[in-house]
């Protein structure tokens, strides 16, 4: 754990104030306090001592590049050295005395307490503003989807008007003459036939509600000319193993 005494270097007296003013308010004994003061002031000597070399160093007069560039690789190999011999090394303790320990520990434990309550405080902001911002997007993408569903279905509607209306004008529903009756007793009802258009928008209805079974039965009721027409032309197709069954030409594929 490192003690940090000063925020830079050539301000020796500064820093020694400074860390005296920390160190005072703690709780260990005078020694402790002593014994780090000590170790403050060694350490303060061995930075002042890398700060003259460095400054050295950027005194130095500008040479050929060859020169130069054996000096860069000579260096660079030192620091290499230097690297390797820092990553061997174990963290070393500015003190031993528990009680100034203690007191750092307690120090540090705080300052990452604090830390992580700021954190904490963020995250619960940001969640709370991608909650709304969510709930406000899911509001907007419902709206937008019912205004949608509200335009093709009325959409439809004007196709099933303008179909119906153009059925009526080429294809008018059947006679009266042509509705089948059933030969084998006079009580029963008459068979009505359906439209083309009927028969159209069962086929549509089936094949949009259950694209997987879009196929529909053909009975009585319909019409054998508006079936082979719808045959005829390619708009329906009959189930290849149920000629009874017909089913809509997929157009929309």
């Amino acid at each position: 754990m490192q003690v940090t005494c000063a925020p830079r270097l050539g301000r020796r007296e500064a820093a020694m104030a400074e860390c005296l003013s920390e160190i005072s308010n703690t709780a260990g004994p005078v020694e402790a306090k002593e014994e780090l003061l000590d170790e403050c002031e060694s350490v303060w000597k061995q930075m002042e001592e890398c700060q003259s070399k460095l400054m050295l160093l950027g005194t130095e007069t500008l040479l050929p590049s060859d020169a130069k560039l054996s000096l860069l690789m000579l260096r660079w190999k030192a620091l290499t050295v230097d690297f390797h011999q820092w990553q061997a090394r174990n963290p070393e303790v500015i003190s031993t005395n528990p009680d100034v320990l203690l007191e750092l520990g307690k120090e540090e434990l705080q300052k990452v307490k604090n830390d992580l309550e700021m954190v904490l405080s963020t995250v619960r902001s940001k969640n709370k503003q991608l909650e709304e911002d969510l709930k406000s997007l899911k509001t907007r993408e419902l709206n937008e989807l019912k205004n949608k569903v509200l335009k093709l279905k009325t959409y439809k509607k004007e196709l099933l008007s303008a179909l119906g209306e153009f059925l009526d004008e080429h294809f008018p529903p059947p006679e009266e003459g042509e509705n089948i009756k059933k030969k084998n007793s006079l009580a029963e009802p008459v068979v009505e036939l359906i439209t083309l258009q009927e028969i159209l928008e069962m086929l549509i209805n089936t094949l949009m509600t259950t694209p997987h079974e879009p196929y529909i039965t053909i009975n009585e009721s319909f019409w054998p000319p508006y079936i082979e027409l719808l045959l005829r032309y390619g708009m329906a197709l009959r189930h290849p193993e149920d000629p009874n069954r017909m089913r809509l030409q997929a157009y929309h594929k």
